[in-house]
């Protein structure tokens, strides 16, 4: 292939340096074939792939297995083929008639990297917000928008799919993700992800695994028991991936009980490819690459962005590694072919995009909106303040720049409204920002719900004048805020900037307040039970300000449900060691120059209500929950609601579990009490991995009610060994007893099936 770009032909160069592209060595390349057969659609997406990497030169292989930043980096400018500030680009092979691979930011829309020329997208509301919605429709057709509108940027991959589970609640990337629930995150997660290759495009999931704080991101060394691990974070992206078929699965920064998570043989290997059956390709996150053998050998087959790594590890080291034999001939020709497997299978190839496609900006802003109207959950509703009548006379509104419009999530995420910014100036500028607002506003949307009334802005920036504004007023509505994003955790559960003085003062004046979260994440309320009503909008999108008018005004009902435990109590916040911990690794790591920060992991699914100090347990606004929305049209999300019901229901036989709810087990009834759930193998008296095809493994959603003093229901488990089941017959004192429940903690670990393989 002749590299016509001299500035390609340098990064080749300088990737590649064992063989320099030259005038003459481009001579040197085979001829483009007078046949093709790999482009015959009527042959499978494998017999696809093997034949394109068998007319393959070895340097044509390798340019499959390494990509590029979008983006100029540091000293460096991007490649010109690559499209404009965008987050990466994988050369094709044109002799072949294969497409080059063009990749963008991420599961809220068409992201663009910081310059002057940004891309202005549709954004989906956040993935909390999806979630909260509990319906498989509404995060299918929101990943069909935003897929619609990459093709039509010229993109034909992806880097969506968050499913991490919320294990840390001031994790500034929880806004990308969908909750604590393993079954809700991956079925959500999951159809979003079929929702963006709808369009003939393919979708990372990501982050694999356990990349569920931004502190220490790069040095977290997550521990957790593998039998855990099989029943939360690795069920989630099982769940994700077997609803979705994603042709991509992105590995994440941090360690796994010892190695990166991008040279772990046990989750690469072992789980993903043989356990699962995956047949895709794993990229790495940028940076997130830290060797060329024990990558390649242990499962990663593409190393993104290599100039934020130390080293283009699948450059020229990897043809050196092939030639030694270090990495074996056919691993590297593996690599390739799920590369192109997947791009046959996904429609790649037969269906190339082109940039400058037509974007419907009214349609898919209609899709956000209804997206962020099904999110929204009624967490209060005291006297039935809300719905607002339309003829109410005054209204105060105040804070949040709900003037302007409305907020979004920082970091890799970012989608820019079109229009611009709808608030300019605020810090930081520079990564993870800018600090965004959807020009969407609340306060002209209101507006337009009550155009009889005398509508009252605030800026909330004074909070005795807001409330001598908020006593004139028959309602107050406080929007209060919370900016956070990737690589940026949030240092305390607080709303930032005296919010919470400002709510408790236009409470302490007007007896009908109502409080609007725009948020990432939980945040604590201190002011709970002095105002009638809350109502969370998540991060709301492109058009959240009309989405949140709509359900004051009661258009719409705010059917939304938590997909997570969040504080009701005053002054509530988890894991106060864990916060002291991490202050001292980021004056480690910061002060010394490199460490290691080893994280145990809570066991189980919906591990983060152990985060929580045990006297708030009985306070928490546990998953699931809703207030009654009485004086609301009836919900519209059908699906959502039969969704539910299927989750209590179970698939079969239901146990008694903690606090007396319905636990549904799997197939063959288990115990729910002490003893932990086996994961497969049993060895040694514990569970030791195994697969779990996640389509047999079934959990209520029962909302858990943590008080002291409970019942935990009965002891025991189930399990299964390969076709036969039976259950577990551990003797009484081995690890049944060490799993035996404290006092006052209830246990939530489910019984659940695993099949080993014969």
């Amino acid at each position: 292939m002749r590299i016509r770009s001299p500035l390609l032909a340098a990064a080749l160069a300088a990737a590649f340096p064992l063989f320099a592209i030259s005038g003459a060595h481009a001579a040197a390349t085979p001829p483009e074939p007078a046949q093709k057969p790999w482009l015959d659609r009527t042959l499978s997406p494998d017999q696809r792939a093997q034949l394109a990497v068998k007319a393959m030169t070895q340097e044509e292989k390798l340019r499959w297995v390494m990509s590029w930043f979008g983006n100029d980096f540091g000293k460096g400018k991007k490649i010109p083929e690559a499209l404009v500030q965008s987050a990466g680009y994988v050369p094709g092979t044109p002799r072949l008639g294969l497409p080059a691979l063009f990749e963008t930011d991420a599961g809220l829309g068409v992201a663009s990297q910081a310059g002057p020329n940004v891309r202005e997208r549709t954004s989906l509301p956040s993935g909390l917000a999806t979630a909260s919605t509990w319906d498989p429709k509404v995060a299918y057709a929101g990943g069909a928008m935003i897929g619609s509108e990459a093709r039509a940027s010229g993109f034909n991959v992806m880097l969506a799919g968050g499913v991490n589970l919320m294990r840390e609640p001031r994790n500034g990337r929880n806004f990308e993700y969908a909750g604590e629930d393993p079954l809700l995150a991956g079925s959500m997660v999951g159809n979003a992800i079929k929702g963006i290759e709808s369009n003939n495009i393919i979708s990372t999931l990501k982050h694999y695994a356990l990349n569920d704080q931004e502190t220490g991101r790069n040095e977290l060394d997550a521990r957790i028991d593998k039998a855990a691990f099989r029943m939360s974070d690795l069920l989630a992206m099982q769940l994700a991936f077997e609803q979705s078929d994603a042709g991509s699965v992105m590995c994440s920064y941090n360690r796994v009980n010892g190695p990166y998570a991008c040279e772990h043989d046990y989750l690469l290997n072992g789980v993903l490819k043989r356990d699962w059956g995956f047949k895709g390709f794993v990229m790495s996150d940028w940076g997130a690459t830290h060797s060329t053998v024990a990558a390649a050998n242990n499962g990663l087959d593409q190393q993104s962005g290599h100039e934020f790594d130390k080293s283009p590890y699948f450059g020229g080291a990897l043809l050196e590694a092939v030639k030694t034999g270090a990495v074996s001939q056919a691993r590297l020709d593996d690599m390739v072919t799920r590369i192109l497997r997947t791009m046959f299978a996904k429609g790649v190839v037969d269906n190339p995009v082109k940039e400058g496609g037509a974007i419907d900006v009214a349609k898919n802003g209609a899709v956000s909106r209804a997206t962020a109207e099904e999110g929204m959950v009624l967490l209060k509703n005291d006297n039935r303040v809300l719905p607002l009548a339309k003829t109410v006379r005054t209204i105060a509104v105040i804070g949040g720049h709900a003037d302007a419009g409305v907020l979004a999530g920082g970091g890799s995420s970012l989608v820019y409204p079109v229009g611009g910014n709808a608030v300019k100036g605020l810090l930081p500028a520079s990564w993870p920002g800018p600090v965004m607002y959807h020009n969407s506003s609340p306060l002209r949307a209101i507006g337009a719900q009550a155009p009889d009334a005398k509508v009252v802005f605030d800026d909330g920036t004074d909070p005795a004048r807001a409330a001598r504004v908020a006593a004139q007023a028959d309602v107050a509505l406080v929007f209060a805020t919370q900016w956070v994003g990737e690589a940026l955790d949030a240092t305390s559960l607080a709303l930032p900037e005296r919010q919470d003085e400002l709510i408790a003062q236009v409470a302490g004046s007007n007896a009908r307040t109502v409080v609007v979260l725009e948020n990432g994440g939980p945040v604590a309320m201190p002011w709970l039970a002095k105002v009638p009503a809350v109502l969370e909008a998540w991060y709301p999108g492109s058009s959240g300000g009309e989405a949140i008018a709509n359900v004051l005004f009661g258009n719409v009902n705010p059917s939304g449900h938590l997909p997570s435990v969040r504080a009701a109590a005053p002054a509530s916040t988890p894991g106060r060691r864990s916060e002291a911990a991490r202050d001292a690794v980021r004056r480690r790591l910061h002060g010394r120059g490199g460490g290691r920060l080893q994280m145990v992991r809570p066991e189980g699914p919906q591990a983060a209500v152990r985060l929580w100090p045990r006297p708030v347990l009985h306070q928490l606004l546990v998953f699931g929950s809703l207030q009654p929305n009485e004086g609301w049209p009836p919900a519209r999300a059908l699906q959502g609601d039969q969704y539910r019901q299927r989750r209590r229901q179970g698939r079969a036989a239901g146990v008694r579990g903690a606090a007396g709810h319905e636990v549904g087990s799997a197939e063959a009834p288990g115990r729910l009490g002490q003893g932990r759930a086996a994961a497969g193998r049993i060895e040694g008296g514990r569970g030791d991995g195994g697969t779990a095809p996640a389509r047999d493994v079934r959990r209520s959603l029962a909302h858990l009610a943590h008080r002291q003093g409970q019942g935990q229901g009965d002891a025991g488990r189930g399990c299964r060994r390969g076709p036969r089941r039976q259950r577990d017959r551990r003797p009484a004192g081995s690890d049944a007893r060490r799993a035996r429940p404290r006092p006052g903690r209830p246990l939530i670990r489910p019984p659940i099936l695993h099949q080993e393989p014969t």
